[in-house]
């Protein structure tokens, strides 16, 4: 597919309508949006061969899961959705209607996350790789919630489940069979991998809730609470009875040679959120309290004790 064919296709595959903050996007060569007070932006970048496999999933999946996956940042601070740009390097011999069905799935998840993609560019190389910038934008900053804010006596809240796409990453590589799992809680497993949900709502709800630090659990608990811990120099005191493993993980990890619970904390890309609230705070539905903020020097404990378990790292 030739380039400019793949961006004069750009304003019908990604949105139906442009929202009056955008002055000038696709089109133009470069956009032109009406700001608002404060800027809040976020890159991500992902890689076939690194962050999913491109033979694995169809190619609009793709794009819904690289574009919440981006999304997810803007949840983790409690910023309102603004816009997206999408760079991309298409492998040479692409068809056209791959290419398409990427930018189609873009398109459907940023109109769930409230973004509207404004702009991005095109080129080739060996692999496959979608980066999105999101931008999103607060009227007072101090709406904005960053990850070192926690403080002892706070308590320590995700959303959701966690486990889910790590174990339906392991059924879709045959890692796992999902032993005594039906075909639909199989299939859910797999789903929660394939398209994950970026927590917007959730987001700001924890911010009205008096949220003092939140990240987004993209490298597992074990990983993103430590970041928590480390950012506001104090420990964070998990409590194993609490976390919220999702239906099936153990059935899973148990045929990886694991624990639901090791999945959970380690395996990635939940996307949910952590947060830290003032122990007087009204948690907000679907979250759950998982432990508690205790003074520093900062540590991951569970149950007292140091948690040595770590989560996905990108190697270099």
């Amino acid at each position: 597919m030739r380039e400019l064919e793949l961006i004069a296709a750009l304003p019908e595959l990604l949105t139906s309508a442009t929202p009056p903050r955008i002055l000038r996007w696709i089109g133009d060569d470069a956009s032109v949006v009406r700001a608002r007070g404060y800027q809040v932006t976020s890159v991500d970048t992902m890689v076939d061969g690194v962050h999913f496999r491109a033979g694995a999933l169809e190619w609009s999946t793709i794009g819904e899961r690289a574009l919440a996956a981006a999304a997810s940042d803007l949840a983790a601070m409690a910023a309102e959705p603004g816009e997206a740009y999408v760079a991309l390097v298409l492998p040479a011999g692409t068809e056209p209607e791959a290419a398409r069905a990427l930018l189609s799935g873009i398109g459907a998840a940023a109109g769930r996350c409230g973004l509207t993609v404004a702009g991005g560019d095109v080129s080739s190389g060996p692999a496959l790789v979608v980066s999105i910038t999101v931008v999103g934008w607060a009227d007072d900053p101090g709406g904005l919630v960053g990850r070192d804010g926690a403080r002892p006596g706070d308590a320590v809240v995700v959303t959701g489940s966690l486990g889910a796409p790590a174990a339906g990453l392991a059924l879709l590589d045959g890692r796992a069979r999902g032993a005594g799992l039906s075909e639909a809680e199989r299939e859910q497993l797999c789903q929660r991998y394939r398209v994950p949900t970026a927590r917007m709502a959730e987001g700001r709800a924890l911010a009205t809730a008096g949220a003092r630090a939140m990240i987004d659990l993209s490298d597992g608990l074990a990983a993103d609470a430590r970041h928590l811990a480390r950012a506001g120099g104090v420990v964070i005191d998990l409590d194993r009875d609490r976390i919220p493993v999702a239906p099936g993980v153990a059935q899973v990890a148990a045929e990886l040679g694991a624990d639901g619970l090791t999945l959970a904390l380690t395996g990635g890309e939940d996307f949910e959120l952590c947060a830290c609230l003032p122990a007087a705070a009204t948690v907000p539905a679907g979250a759950t309290v998982v432990g508690r903020v205790a003074a520093g020097p900062a540590a991951l404990r569970m149950g007292g004790r140091e948690l040595a378990l770590a989560g996905y790292e990108h190697l270099l």
